[in-house]
Parts: C-alpha cells; structure tokens; sequence
C-alpha cells in the first residue's frame, strides 16, 4: 500500500507539473522565451535548499542557476513517461512473440526462439549506440534540420525504441512458457477435440490464463527500463541537456561532489528519487506476483 501511494504521489507530481515545468515565465509583463527549469539565474547559482523563505529555489539551485525543484519534477515526468512506454513496448512485442511461437508449431517456435537468443547476446549499450547514430544518419542524409527542442525529442524516442527493443526478450520467453504449459492442460485438449478454432482459443482461453503474469512482469519491466534509461543518461547516451531526467541530474550532481565543497543536493534528490520509485514499483511487482498466483497466496496464507 504504501508503494501504491508513493507511485501514485510521484505520477500525480511529474506528470500534473509538466505544462509548469515546461511552461514560460512571465517577467514584466513579457514571456520568457525559455522554459522554466532550463531558465538560468546566474547570481542564484548553487543556492542550498531553503524552506524558511530564505531562498527562492525549495531543493535548491544548480551552478546556473536553475531551478532544482523544476528539473526534478521535469526529468521525473521524462523519465516515466521513457520507463512506461518501453514497458507497453515489451508488453506488446514479447506478449505477441511469445503467444505465436507457443502455438504455430515446433518448427516455426524454434525459429523465434532462436531469434530471441541471438538478440540476447548482442551488448545492450551497443544497440543503443547503433540507433542513435542510425536516426543522426537517416536525418543528416535526409537533409532535415531540427531545432533544439526537436532533436531533444528524437534522442528521447530513440531511447524508448533502444530500450523496448530489448526489454520484450524476457518477456517473450515468460508468455512462451506459459502458454506451453497451458496447452498441456486438459481444457486446452478439450478445445482442440472438439475443433475449437486457434483464433478463438487464443482470445477466450489462453490469453485470460496469462494476463496474470503479463500483468506482473510489465511492473517490473518498468523500474528495469527506468533503471536503463538513468544508466545511460549517466553516461551521456540517453537524454541530453539541456532536457532534463534524473539519470542526468545524477550525473552533473556527481561532478558537484568534491573534497573542498560539497553540493549535496544536486545528487541527492535526484538519487533518492529514481531509488525509491525503482523499490515501490518492485514491491508492487512482487505483491502483484503473489495476489496473481494461487500457489504463491496458498504459501503466504
């Protein structure tokens, strides 16, 4: 319950704030033409959080000046919105994948399956660095010239791509097994003595049998694509400044950490952010694992 609450609290906060954060300041009567947690205050530079008023900036300020509490809440929204659209990604792919190697045949399932672990052994951050430079090429060939907030977006899609290209390799494995055990079943053999259509078997009886674990596995794809897209921001792959996530605020907080002054709070918020929505919504994984299998609430009751 309390990871439920928390997930629902950091949705409402990233998601809710997004037309704030992205929106423009008015000064004086006059819009500014950048948006609120890229805008810079140089003479505010690396302010410590303040909540007695004392400051402006409540988590504080980076060393331009910018508003922490605003490039949290931004980067949060970018970093779900990246972990649940690769997640439906792997839902997608790996449910279909799966489903149709289990029930097209022997031959056709071993070729899948084949497929799937020679895509296994190919190095994760490889691809990633392959599709980025793919999408520069096709664009620089094309001839098409973006603007700074377009190509910010093209390197989030592209990292959504690059991450749900991966992530529904377990997944198809998982529904794969499944759907193999539930062939074996007697009300599957009754389906088929009685000619029951494979159209129709699919929908009615093998799709509602794996929902429970489709349900499950795409909770914890979430934190583990998350969890990529902080790794690789950390390491300047993934989403780029001035856009904002918690894997490159982690990152630029780190270079603030040093032996004669420390700002702590540009690492720590972002930090603590990524590792408390990673543990709810693994929690919530494996409360959901037990709820949905019979054998597991026997065990636990």
């Amino acid at each position: 319950m309390l990871s439920a609450l928390f997930l629902i609290a950091v949705l409402v906060a990233t998601f809710a704030t997004l037309p704030w954060t992205f929106g423009h300041e008015v000064i004086d009567g006059q819009t500014s033409t950048s948006r609120r947690f890229e805008a810079t205050n140089p003479e505010l530079a690396l302010q410590p959080p303040s909540w007695s008023g004392e400051s402006p900036y409540l988590l504080g300020s980076d060393h331009l000046g910018r508003d922490l509490l605003s490039r949290v809440l931004a980067g949060g929204g970018i970093s779900l919105i990246v972990g649940l659209a690769a997640a439906s990604t792997a839902v997608l792919l790996g449910g279909l994948w799966g489903m149709v190697a289990a029930t097209a045949g022997p031959r056709v399932d071993g070729f899948m399956m084949r497929i799937v672990d020679v895509l296994y052994g190919l190095p994760y951050i490889l691809i990633v660095v392959l599709l980025v430079v793919a999408v520069e090429g096709v664009l620089d060939r094309s001839g098409v010239i973006l603007g700074s907030t377009e190509s910010q977006w093209v390197n989030v899609l592209t990292l959504w791509i690059a991450i749900g290209a991966v992530s529904w390799l377990t997944m198809a494995r998982v529904i794969r097994g499944q759907v193999l055990s539930l062939r074996s079943q007697p009300f599957m053999e009754a389906c088929r003595a009685i000619g029951v259509p494979w159209k129709r078997q699919v929908w009615r009886h093998l799709l509602p049998n794996v929902i429970g674990p489709i349900a499950v596995y795409a909770t914890l794809t979430v934190p583990m694509a998350m969890l990529s897209e902080a790794f690789l921001s950390f390491l300047g792959i993934g989403i780029r400044e001035p856009l904002p996530s918690w894997g490159n605020l982690a990152a630029s907080g780190l270079s603030e950490i040093n032996g004669v002054r420390s700002h702590w709070w540009l690492l720590v918020w972002p930090c603590l952010l990524i590792a408390l929505t990673l543990l709810s919504l693994n929690c919530l994984g494996e409360w959901l694992r037990i709820r949905l299998d019979p054998r597991q609430a026997e065990q636990s009751s």
